[in-house]
């Protein structure tokens, strides 16, 4: 009996093809927007926290100023750090590998005919260490170099590919404002962020050179710190941060003006805002399931009046009001089972070409799928049931006399 029901369903489905796939359009849009929002957004949590593991899980970064997301108050420009502030750092904490001074700015290099804007990084060979950056081709800075302020530099693959093309950079010389700064070194490639950044995007210089030429001051905007393997890195934050205070002369009781940041901590809010994000867009995806759902119990109300007569007469044969009301809510059903089928085939077919496109790992939660497709179910089962009773009670010698 139950098959029997199935196969009239599905006749009935099958009798109004284009109005059938019309009617499951919103589940098909809504279990495929969900399927693909939570499959872009696991693939973009895990990219971030693999582009953190690349930069070193005992990494550190110390900046000026407090850390707004975490209350830090708005006011007047905190103090810069010095080079000597990172020296003495370094010097005095063994659990510190290395401490690498910096200061950035954007500005555009030129090669001949070619330009691009891009970072332009004052630092020193530490930096290179800390931030586990490898050369491609040329060498880092020497002694000299760093302690004269030379105009050498070391580029990413981006503003060489640009600058470049395909030859050889080394021992050339690119100008970044006034300044006429010879090539010695290529970084290998690391590729594009999670978000889209490119990472090889960059020119370093050392740091005496971007301070006296392109800065105009002494002023270090960022330390890097590599703490020692093996060392607890809330512990390394929590002694570095007692340093700190004692090398900018800050009294008990007086707030930081400085930030201590550990990549761990920077891995966990960026992958929070991801979720978040993911949440709100399956959220809202969600609602096209209620719509249609809405659209399914639509066209099953105007099935019934189509069908008022047919319904007529099989109750008039002998037919029970819950094999009428049985054959309605299967066809309500597998509407919203069929169409969610498609959904997870579309939704499977966009995360994967959302993955492609943004250089994320592709991720299919199996647990998402299964519960937008029960949901699916669920909402064919709620949505075709009032159609479905209304069916089963109608009086067979009205429903004959139908037009």
């Amino acid at each position: 009996m139950l098959w029997e029901t199935v196969r009239l369903a599905v006749q009935a489905i099958f009798r109004n093809g284009l109005r059938s796939f019309l009617t499951v359009l919103g589940i098909v849009i809504g279990v495929g927007a969900v399927i693909a929002m939570v499959t872009v957004g696991q693939g973009s949590t895990e990219q971030v926290t693999s582009d953190v593991e690349k930069l070193g899980s005992n990494m550190l970064m110390v900046l000026p100023g407090q850390d707004a997301m975490e209350g830090g108050a708005l006011g007047s420009p905190p103090p810069m750090f010095s080079t000597r502030m990172n020296d003495l750092l370094e010097e005095q904490m063994p659990i510190i590998d290395v401490s690498a001074p910096m200061s950035t700015t954007r500005g555009r290099v030129i090669f001949g005919n070619e330009n691009r804007r891009t970072d332009v990084i004052g630092t020193d060979n530490r930096y290179f260490t800390a931030a586990r950056w490898e050369l491609a081709r040329g060498r880092l800075f020497d002694a000299t170099e760093l302690k004269s302020g030379k105009a050498v530099c070391v580029i990413g693959e981006s503003v060489r590919k640009q600058l470049f093309g395909s030859s050889d950079p080394i021992g050339e010389e690119v100008r970044i404002k006034t300044l006429s700064c010879e090539i010695i070194g290529l970084t290998r490639s690391k590729g594009a962020s999670t978000f889209g950044s490119d990472q090889d995007d960059f020119i370093i210089m050392p740091l005496r050179t971007f301070q006296g030429r392109i800065a105009g001051n002494t002023d270090v905007n960022l330390m890097i710190v590599a703490v020692r393997q093996g060392v607890d890195t809330d512990r390394a934050k929590a002694e570095i941060e007692a340093a700190m205070r004692d090398l900018r002369r800050i009294g008990a009781g007086e707030e930081d003006d400085f930030t201590v940041m550990d990549m761990k901590q920077l891995a966990t809010m960026l992958s929070g805002i991801t979720d978040i994000l993911t949440g709100l867009l399956s959220a809202v995806a969600a609602v096209s399931l209620l719509v249609g759902g809405i659209g399914i119990m639509n066209i099953m109300l105007v099935s019934v009046t189509e069908r008022t007569r047919e319904i007529g007469i099989r109750l008039a044969i002998g037919a029970q009001a819950r094999q009428v009301l049985l054959q309605f809510l299967v066809e309500a059903i597998i509407l919203s089972l069929f169409g969610g089928l498609i959904g997870i085939a579309v939704g499977l077919g966009f995360g994967l070409l959302g993955a492609h496109l943004l250089a994320i790992p592709f991720r299919p939660d199996p647990g998402i799928i299964l519960l937008a497709f029960g949901f699916s179910a669920a909402i064919g089962m709620i949505f075709g049931y009032f159609p479905a009773r209304r069916a089963a009670r109608l009086n067979p010698i009205d429903a004959l006399r139908h037009e």
